[in-house]
């Protein structure tokens, strides 16, 4: 099976995971080409899913759901941020924020873009919340990486254009 989605159309660019009983540990024997990593069951769901990520980062293989510019990649399917390999603990707006900008680099959104897209046309607030929540993801960044969001002066934000 595996032979078979190593080489499938949909599925060639995913990383496989093993997951084998000890006792069956000799299965592995000269078939590690087959497989990305491999985890001893029973497993620790959190240890699954810290391999997977790390497995994510080593392999390159992001997958149709990874928005991936620069230091950055915006999981849309699981809502993961990670910035050089370090996970963003991001609100659901600040996400759907940093979303919006990532998938048009290099475009300027003002914005009454953003607070229609991200907040919705019925929002009833003021235009700051826009500044404050990139000041949030600016921080979140660090200091290293603040830069990928642009401010415009007078017009709104975009995302830097960087080389993926």
């Amino acid at each position: 099976m595996a032979e078979e989605l190593r080489s499938a159309e949909g599925f060639r660019h995913l990383p496989l995971v093993w997951l084998v009983d000890p006792m069956d540990l000799w299965v592995l024997a000269g078939r590690e080409h087959l497989c990305d990593e491999f985890v001893r069951l029973p497993y620790v769901a959190e240890e699954l899913a810290a391999r997977l990520r790390l497995l994510s980062l080593k392999t390159g293989r992001d997958g149709p759901d990874v928005i991936r510019r620069g230091p950055l990649r915006l999981n849309t399917a699981t809502h993961l941020v990670m910035m050089d390999g370090r996970s963003l603990d991001l609100t659901y707006m600040e996400y759907e924020l940093l979303k919006l900008l990532a998938t048009s680099p290099a475009r300027v959104f003002t914005r009454e873009d953003i607070l229609a897209r991200v907040w919705g046309y019925d929002y009833f607030g003021g235009m700051r919340t826009v500044d404050v929540h990139v000041r949030r993801l600016r921080a979140k960044f660090g200091p290293d990486h603040a830069s990928l969001i642009q401010t415009i002066r007078s017009v709104g934000y975009r995302f830097a254009q960087v080389r993926s």
